[in-house]
């Protein structure tokens, strides 16, 4: 049930928005080594933010997942970035990215939670 938003002051034209997310959910669902069919991406471009009191193009990533391990993070942090810079042309400098490791309880689907 891997979730990951990404919000961006970058624009993206509306052609190049599913290309960017087949890209993320696919790298994603890969490194957790998670089945895609359960992964969702959501993206917000041109979003106004800014970073270090400029506003040049940043990005903010939030990465939710049950049972996200940790020491994936490096390997999240370093692909994601990559992905952010190489299609919304954000330098990983200017990412954040923040991760969160949820519990099964606490995340429904399809009228149940994965508690059970």
């Amino acid at each position: 049930m891997p979730y990951l938003r990404l919000q961006t002051s970058a624009t993206l034209a509306a052609e190049d928005r599913a290309p960017v997310l087949r890209a993320l959910s696919r790298a994603v669902a890969e490194i957790l080594g998670k089945p895609e069919r359960y992964m969702m991406v959501a993206l917000e471009d041109g979003v106004p933010m800014a970073f270090a009191g400029e506003d040049a193009p940043c990005a903010y990533l939030e990465l939710k997942s049950i049972g996200l391990p940790r020491h994936r993070t490096e390997e999240l942090s370093a692909a994601l970035c990559g992905l952010v810079e190489k299609h919304l042309g954000v330098p990983a400098e200017r990412t954040y990215i923040e991760f969160t490791d949820l519990e099964r309880d606490l995340f429904g689907w399809n009228r149940r939670t994965f508690a059970r």
